[in-house]
């Protein structure tokens, strides 16, 4: 029963971000278009033919733009994780390491002064 709530809330998790994905994508394509309709409004002389076709080149740059960097933003991301998981495990196995002579010192002493305890007590 556990799994499926799991799954149940990892599918839900995932369908929340393709829609969050989705808004901001035709967000920023409403962004673009009036972007380019500014710049026409400032071109009077264009043409509606003309209009439309820097409208729909500038709309397709700026989204081609933006799709390299998100690219190159979770590529980076991807990387740093890499990096972090990396330094993670070295330092977790540096403290476990650390943590097995601190224990095994303290048993060696804890056995030295057992031992030295009985042999005083003969």
């Amino acid at each position: 029963m556990r799994g499926e709530t799991g799954q149940a809330s990892h599918d839900e998790s995932a369908l929340a971000d393709a829609v969050e994905g989705y808004v901001l994508a035709r967000t920023h394509i409403e962004e673009a278009h009036r972007e380019a309709e500014d710049l026409c409004a400032r071109m009077p002389w264009l043409t509606a033919a003309q209009a439309e076709d820097i409208t729909r080149h500038y709309v397709r740059q700026r989204v081609d733009i933006t799709r390299r960097m998100l690219l190159a933003t979770t590529e980076r991301a991807a990387g740093l994780r890499r990096e972090y998981d990396d330094r993670y495990a070295v330092l977790r196995r540096d403290l476990l390491r650390r943590h097995a002579a601190c224990a095994s010192a303290v048993l060696a002493c804890a056995g030295a002064i057992s031992t030295l305890a009985c042999l005083l007590t003969r």
